[in-house]
This record gives structure tokens, sequence and C-alpha cells, in this order.
């Protein structure tokens, strides 16, 4: 493999993932004749962007597309290490626009560049490229804050702000599932205030949800759930609110993360109550949608149902939850929702002691998402579960997995 050209390295790994060239040019966003001619070694790969984006894709550490030896990563999870980390927070802490305040705001970014990056940082989130995203997350943040600092009027600096705000949340999501609590909650309290500028209550809505995620994370389960009703009720359709499908999706995730918050209070009335409002407003959407980024819909529903009952220690209930869902509607939701479905289903599975089930999740998991299964504590959890309750030695599938997630018994 050392003497390899690049391209012929790319065709290794791909045809090692069983991928072809059509699957993998989809999902590097290229043409099959651009991946054909980079194989052949016709088209030069020279841009490091796309060498990590392939090596994210393949699930390799980029060294091996250069013929080296990976370097060993300093944290467990090999999907963030502390460099990072700390390029993330130093965007965080950045205050450009206080800074403008007293001072000329730098040069902003064109906005119209600024929508296309953050639609692509969602789209990477939701289909749980969580490496990818981590990489480009500091620059993205500088050129959202100075965007946001740099644009005057009213229109432009509404949506700068909001522009932010989204970005603010994207941050906090992903460092969270990374373990990263504080930085998360940070980043989503950001979000909130930022929201306020941009003058758009649904963003704001959408933006209490990271809140309060973060807070459950960091073991602050009950704040989370007073928060989430509070500016559900704010939100609610009816009366003066409107009952547009945005309004719906938001107001409905809001009353799905306050059940996920009931649940791991161990609030099961409360968790009902959530769950069947949030039911009435999937009802009333009619379809599964992504207003605001909140994949929100009825088949949404059935997946926090289930994750609440995982939570509340009902691992039975849901798997009956998982095996009523209809599957092509299912498989219509985006891989980040998916694979944490699965990551869910696999606690449910070994709360009842099914250990084989509860690693065959993990698999399809990982193959639909790897970085929400190789990158998340919890399922290094589920992962150690299993290994230690297995009979025997693991399927060959499963020691392959534990090896990549560097889990042992």
């Amino acid at each position: 493999m050392d003497e390899l050209p690049i391209g012929r390295r790319v065709a290794y790994w791909r045809s090692r993932r069983k991928m072809s060239q059509q699957v993998f040019a989809d999902r590097l966003g290229k043409s099959k004749s651009w991946v054909d001619k980079v194989e052949r070694g016709v088209r030069r790969l020279d841009k490091f962007s796309v060498l990590y984006e392939i090596a994210d894709i393949l699930q390799i550490d980029v060294q091996l597309l250069h013929g080296k030896d990976p370097e060993r990563r300093t944290d467990a999870l090999n999907c963030i290490d502390q460099v990072e980390v700390e390029e993330i927070r130093t965007a965080l802490e950045r205050y450009d626009s206080m800074s403008a305040y007293f001072d000329a705001a730098p040069y902003p970014p064109p906005l119209t560049d600024m929508r296309k990056a953050v639609n692509h940082a969602w789209l990477t989130y939701q289909y749980g490229r969580y490496g990818m995203l981590t990489r480009a997350l500091p620059k993205l943040l500088r050129d959202a804050q100075a965007a946001d600092a740099g644009y005057g009027g009213d229109d432009q600096a509404r949506e700068a702000a909001h522009l932010l705000g989204q970005v603010y949340q994207i941050a906090s999501s992903v460092l969270r599932k990374l373990g990263e609590c504080d930085l998360a909650w940070l980043a989503a309290d950001r979000s909130m205030a930022v929201a306020q500028r941009a003058d758009d209550p649904l963003l704001a809505g959408i933006a209490t949800t990271r809140v309060c995620n973060a807070l459950v994370a960091m073991g602050r389960p009950r704040p989370a759930l007073e928060l989430n009703v509070r500016i559900a009720n704010r939100l609610a359709p009816g009366g003066d609110n409107d009952v547009r499908p945005e309004r719906l999706s938001v107001y409905g995730m809001l009353l799905l993360q306050g059940a996920m918050a009931a649940a791991r209070i161990g609030d099961s009335a409360t968790v009902d109550d959530l769950l069947t409002g949030a039911s009435e407003a999937a009802t009333l959407l009619g379809a599964d949608h992504n207003h605001y980024w909140t994949s929100f819909g009825p088949t949404n529903l059935e997946l926090h149902r289930a994750a609440a009952a995982v939570e509340l220690g009902d691992g039975g209930r849901a798997v009956e939850t998982h095996h009523r869902l209809a599957e092509p509607a299912f498989n219509a939701l985006l891989p980040e929702r998916r694979a944490h479905h699965l990551l869910d289903l696999a606690r449910g599975y070994a709360q009842i002691g099914d250990v084989a089930n509860a690693g065959d999740m993990l698999l399809r998991g990982d193959r639909l998402a790897p970085s929400e299964i190789r990158c998340r504590p919890i399922a290094h959890e589920v992962m150690s579960d299993v290994l230690r309750r297995t009979r025997g030695a693991p399927p060959p599938p499963i020691a392959e997995l534990a090896e990549h997630m560097g889990v042992g018994v």
C-alpha cells in the first residue's frame, strides 16, 4: 500500500468499504467520472479539504491516504482531539459584535456564501459526519461572527444574526454528542441570545431545545424540562399564533425534548402528556419535514417515544415501538436520526437482556453513520455491556467494531 499512488489507495479503501464508484461519488458530492479519474491517477488530489472529506467517508485516518501509518489521537474516542476542542473553544470565546461596537467591524464574508456554508454544516451533521464537522467548525464560527458584526441594515443584520444562531446550534449539537457538555451549553446559550437579535421566535424556540439538551447532558434535567415546557407554551399554535408547518415543527420538538428531560427524571406521567401534545402537532403537520432542521413529524415522534422508554428503563416498550414503525418512513429519515434511534434500540435490547440484538443494532447504526456509534460515549457504554455479557468470544463483526471503537471487555 505504501508504494501505491494516492488514487489507487482511494480505490482500495472504497472497495474495502464495499462502495461502488457511484455511491462514493454521491456521498462526496462529485460525479462518478471525477472519482474514476482520481482513482486512475488522471486527476490529482491536492486539496487537504477534499482528502479529509474522502477519509471521513471511507472511515479511515487521512494518513492512510498518504501511505503513512495513522497517528494516535489523544482521546479514546478517536473522533475529536484536544487541538480541535481548543480551536472551537477559542472561536466561541470571540466577541466580534462587541468589538465592532467600539471599532470598525471586520470585513464580513458575503451572506450568500454564509448561507451555503451553514446549510452544508447542517447536512454534515444530519448525515452523522462529526469528524468533518468539528474540523470545519472553528472557521465557520469565525466567519459567522464576522458576518454578524459586520452587516448593518435591518434585513442583512437580522439574516447575519440568524446564520450565527444556527452555527451556534450546530456547534452545540455536535459537541454534546462528543461528550463536550460544557462547550455544548456555552454554544447553545449563545444561540439563544443571538436568536433575539435575529427577531425570530422560532429560531429562539429551537435554540431552547439545544440549551435543554446540554443541560440534560450535564445532569440538569429538571430545569431543562421546565424551560422546554415554558417556551413550548409560548409557541403553541392557536390564539394569536399561526399553525404554519415551521411553528408546528419547533413547538413539537420542544415537547419532545421536554419528554426526554422528564424521562431522565423518571416522571412517566409528564412524558406521556408531552408525547401526546407532540403527537397532536405531528398529526396537524401531516408528514415528516425538516423545518428549522428539526426532522419533526410522525416518525421522529415515534423515535422519541422509544428513546423516552429507554430512559425510563422500559426497553421492551422501546422495542415494541420500533416494530410499529413504517419502514419506508423510517428509511426516509436522514442517517443521524436513524443511527441515533438504532443506538437507543441497542440500549433497549440490552435492558431486556438481548445482547445479540443489541450488538446487531450497533452494527446497523455503524453502517448508517459510523460517527454516531464510534464517537459517542453512550455507544461505548453499550458496546462494553454487550462484550461483557456475551458468552464466549463475540461474533467477528462485533469484535471488529469494538476494536474500531477502542472498547474492550
